[in-house]
């Protein structure tokens, strides 16, 4: 069993990335989607993704109930979570105790027996934001990928498309 997080910014090819990861497992991979396609823009991103990835995935929609999900799917082809920040949002937005569901989640990761690839952005990295909801979900974000991050046997970066090893 592995855990691995692949992180960094926006656009830096940490998706790409977790995919090759993913399908280097046996078995039919699982993808594990956290967004939910709200708007034309995120539709949009939601058939980018899924076109790339091809048909052979099974999907599940998990904008929230990530934990519980990752052990309903356990025992099977590999899991690929896309993406943890995406989730942390929709637990603030839901009002949910998120650092409770972090806890919940490192814990989990510990006991599954299938792999699971985790993807997030690294959001710490520039300015620091003009109000308090963008400094309490920058915050936050950093918090859940130190947990999951020491919860995970591997971590890379991504920047321009390539990997460097963390952990």
């Amino acid at each position: 069993m592995a855990v691995i997080l692949i992180t960094g910014g926006a656009r830096s090819g940490k998706s790409k990335r977790a995919e090759t990861r993913t399908r280097a497992f046996p078995g039919q991979p699982v993808y594990v989607a956290t967004a939910e396609a709200q708007d034309g823009e995120m539709e949009a991103r939601i058939a980018k993704h899924r076109a790339r990835r091809g048909t052979d995935w099974i999907e599940r929609e998990v904008p929230l109930d990530l934990a519980a999900a990752l052990v309903a799917s356990d025992g099977g082809g590999a899991r690929l979570v896309d993406c943890l920040t995406l989730w942390l949002s929709n637990l603030m937005h839901a009002g949910r105790d998120w650092e409770r569901e972090v806890d919940a989640l490192a814990a989990t990761l510990s006991n599954l027996k299938s792999p699971v690839v985790l993807v997030t952005n690294e959001v710490g990295l520039g300015i620091v934001p003009d109000n308090a909801l963008a400094r309490s979900f920058r915050d936050a974000a950093g918090i859940m990928n130190q947990l999951v991050a020491a919860a995970a046997d591997e971590v890379e970066f991504v920047v321009a498309g390539l990997p460097m090893k963390l952990k």
